[in-house]
């Protein structure tokens, strides 16, 4: 298969026929576009919240013509020579900083009661696209609430419609019972009079959503994410398509969640079943592997060392106060 060459932000690289935009960003590895409702391994996932926006300038090699406005990078396929411009683009930084405003328009200011976060990519956007104050005056959504169940917590006022968990339960699951109801504004992720979500894999809902839409209700309320470690852990599940590969969220010996591994993108490596995310949280149920891979740009990573170094002795000096001579110091590299 012979590869075709996209130019973005002034990087090259070789992708095969059929790569998205997005895809290709991630290839080249920088440059990549936020992405709220793409998820590589849900098919049909893409196109309902436009934050990948991006703007091509060259369409091809054969057909140079730029594409007359931003484009959702996530659903538009690469061309041979196609020049694109993401983070060097004024114009797509400030239609993505419209996207983000639009999505937080009926978004609650629930961050430091909400369970997501320290890990939403709503708060990852808001912070580095969102405006300082809300030009919106008019009253938001409200939604009656409902229970959908013994395990996920729904927060509708919260959800930005990305229909993950939508695909999530048509593709994993025996049968879905919850979807999108009602159209426009009215719109809201729902089950049908009020059924709830029982199946033996519903608990990934919890891990595709990008928002505090969907939670967990046995951690609920009980810690914040960066004040536990997350570990690495596996065990022989007895359900055959669960993977049984997980990350371990513990505090003080404790097991206060556990979730299904993620990539660099934010997006499940495999799903797992509500077994091992609800029931098993004793260490003794577990292989415990190590620590987990946290970017450092997270708030996770505070207090979380995966590798120590040889402490760097600091010899004696005269102190510069009265409280005598300053003691050695040891450093430990995150």
């Amino acid at each position: 298969m012979d590869l075709i060459k996209v130019t973005i932000d002034g990087d090259e690289v070789m992708v095969a026929p059929g790569t998205t935009i997005l895809q290709a960003a991630r290839q080249l590895g920088k440059h990549v576009p936020p992405a709220m409702c793409y998820y590589s391994k849900l098919e049909g996932s893409g196109g309902k919240c436009r934050t990948c926006i991006v703007k091509v300038t060259q369409g091809s090699e054969k057909d140079p013509r730029p594409m007359p406005k931003p484009v959702a990078s996530c659903r538009t396929a690469v061309m041979d020579g196609m020049v694109v411009m993401n983070e060097t683009s004024p114009e797509v930084m400030e239609s993505r900083k419209g996207v983000v405003e639009m999505l937080l328009l009926n978004h609650p200011l629930d961050c430091p009661i909400c369970d997501q976060a320290g890990e939403c990519h709503l708060q990852d956007l808001g912070y580095e696209h969102g405006a300082n104050a809300s030009r919106y005056d008019f009253p938001r959504r409200k939604f009656n609430k409902i229970d959908i169940g013994p395990y996920v917590q729904l927060h509708m006022t919260r959800c930005i419609l990305c229909y993950r968990c939508v695909f999530t339960a048509d593709q994993i699951t025996d049968k879905r019972v919850h979807g999108v109801l009602g159209r426009g504004d009215a719109a809201e992720i729902s089950t049908y009079i009020e059924k709830a979500i029982d199946n033996d894999f519903s608990g990934n809902v919890i891990d595709v959503c990008p928002v505090g839409a969907l939670t967990d209700k046995t951690f609920r309320f009980k810690n914040r994410v960066w004040f536990t470690k997350p570990m690495n852990a596996h065990r022989n599940c007895e359900n055959e398509k669960c993977s049984g590969k997980v990350h371990l969220w513990t505090r003080n010996g404790d097991i206060l969640r556990v979730t299904a591994r993620k990539d660099q993108w934010g997006e499940v490596e495999s799903f797992i079943c509500n077994t091992c995310r609800f029931e098993k949280k004793s260490a003794t149920d577990w292989v415990i592997e190590g620590p987990a891979e946290i970017r450092h740009t997270s708030v996770i990573s505070q207090n979380h060392y995966e590798t120590t170094t040889q402490p760097a002795v600091v010899p004696e000096k005269p102190s510069l106060h009265l409280g005598g001579p300053i003691k050695e110091t040891t450093y430990l590299k995150k």
